[in-house]
């Protein structure tokens, strides 16, 4: 699933290529053919990301006028030159030029203001936000029982937040993952808030996430690069029975709640 630099980069480039302009809005798979179609010859106003929810605000004279996506695991939103669609594409908005295809979503829904305003209001802080207040955050944390490898991912917590960037903020923290929520000192949580803005707002600036830093790149370390389908330096993430880049300790992997997690023993003693 893709984190949420990932989506901020896809609002970003929805902006980009079609805000203030009078879309073509259509579903050649036909499942969102209705909605659509409502939307179809509007000007898209806005899109923005809250985590990894994707709102698109179109200028329909009607109630229901904002897209709600969610990629889920499996969906995808590519931008392209204008030509015919392939594949199942759920959703195209499209100008004279460019398109952008979106393909199995976990949902593509048609909202009003009101149903956006509550569901970006479920959500947690966004690290990518520069107007987020993490306090709420701070105070669910403190009055948790559970391990701070299990709430980092919880979407009402930190919004954005997967299981790359839930990883690699523990071991640079030097944080056990099985440390309870109310065990942290506020010293740890504003560690941790204050790390997730700063690897995330470089995942979206660079669109990959690298979390080495800079005595531990390929170059410092005369070490090749890695090599893995989500790019980018990491420390513990899909390195499982690879030495760790700082002390040499074999890293280690396991199930929590479903999800693989990384660290190393030593580092986050």
């Amino acid at each position: 699933m893709p984190e949420g630099h990932v989506i901020h980069r896809l609002a970003s480039s929805l902006n980009r290529e079609f805000a203030g302009q009078e879309t073509a809005v259509s579903s050649p798979q036909g499942r969102f053919a209705t909605e659509a179609d409502q939307l179809n010859h509007t000007v898209l106003k806005h899109a923005e990301a809250h985590g990894k929810h994707l709102f698109i605000d179109f200028e329909a004279n009607q109630a229901a006028h904002v897209v709600y996506i969610h990629l889920g695991l499996i969906g995808s939103l590519r931008f392209s030159d204008l030509a015919e669609p392939r594949g199942q594409v759920r959703l195209r908005i499209a100008s004279d030029t460019r398109a952008a295809d979106l393909r199995g979503p976990q949902w593509c829904r048609l909202i009003t203001d009101e149903e956006k305003d509550t569901a970006i209001g479920k959500l947690g802080a966004d690290p990518l936000d520069p107007h987020a207040d993490p306090s709420r955050s701070y105070q669910r944390i403190k009055r948790s029982s559970k391990p701070i490898s299990t709430l980092l991912m919880d979407q009402h917590i930190f919004a954005g937040v997967g299981n790359i960037y839930r990883a690699e903020t523990l071991f640079r923290l030097g944080l056990n993952p099985e440390l309870r929520g109310k065990d942290l000192t506020d010293d740890d949580l504003h560690a941790i808030w204050n790390d997730l803005v700063e690897t995330m707002t470089m995942g979206f600036r660079v669109g990959k996430i690298d979390t080495v830093r800079p005595e531990h790149t390929p170059e410092a370390m005369g070490r090749e690069p890695r090599v893995d389908a989500h790019g980018g330096e990491v420390y513990v993430y899909r390195r499982a029975g690879l030495p760790c880049y700082v002390c040499g300790t074999t890293i280690v992997e396991r199930k929590v709640d479903g999800r693989n997690l990384f660290w190393c023993p030593t580092c986050q003693a």
